[in-house]
């Protein structure tokens, strides 16, 4: 089991008020996600908060892609082997960028709250971090899903329905 969990959270947007309660469900989804890998030691995680102008920025500064998006991963390790915070002793697993309104605008276009859709992005970029790859699709993108899920429900964040939707 996890030791400890340091997230650390900022919000660099002014576009989208910040529910009460949406950190400590942040937090919540970080540890969770550890807990279901069978993650060991102590560990650091970064959490920014941003609008869709500085995500699409960071997108097209590191992943050559000129749009936003609603989330974008930078894990600091590979492979199970993570930098080291000198001064703590963490395991130092990345950073997590999640947009704001994008979050509000795909929680309307799925049909459910804020909440989960910001626990969703969280505990995905937890993978990301942690590994898992959806990006090549088959296998590996389904078994992303079902560790997403997994997570998502032990916290109460089931999704109601299908992974697909109907128009598409």
């Amino acid at each position: 089991m996890t030791d400890k969990v340091k997230v650390i959270i900022i919000n660099d947007q002014k576009d989208v008020k910040i529910p009460k309660g949406l950190r400590m469900l942040i937090r919540r989804c970080c540890t969770a996600t550890l807990m279901v890998e069978n993650f060991k030691g102590c560990v650091e995680v970064s959490v920014r908060l941003v609008d869709n102008d500085e995500i699409r920025r960071l997108n097209k500064e590191y992943r050559n892609i000129d749009n936003d998006t609603d989330v974008l991963s930078f894990p600091l390790g590979a492979d199970g082997v993570y930098d080291i915070n000198h001064e703590t002793g963490d395991q130092m697993l990345g950073d997590i960028v999640i947009s704001m309104p994008k979050a509000v605008e795909q929680a309307q276009r799925f049909g459910h709250d804020l909440q989960r859709e910001v626990g969703y992005l969280t505990v995905h970029s937890m993978l990301h971090m942690l590994g898992y790859d959806h990006e090549s699709g088959g296998i590996a993108h389904l078994y992303m899903r079902e560790k997403e899920e997994q997570v998502l429900t032990k916290l109460g964040l089931k999704r109601d329905g299908s992974y697909y939707m109907e128009n598409l």
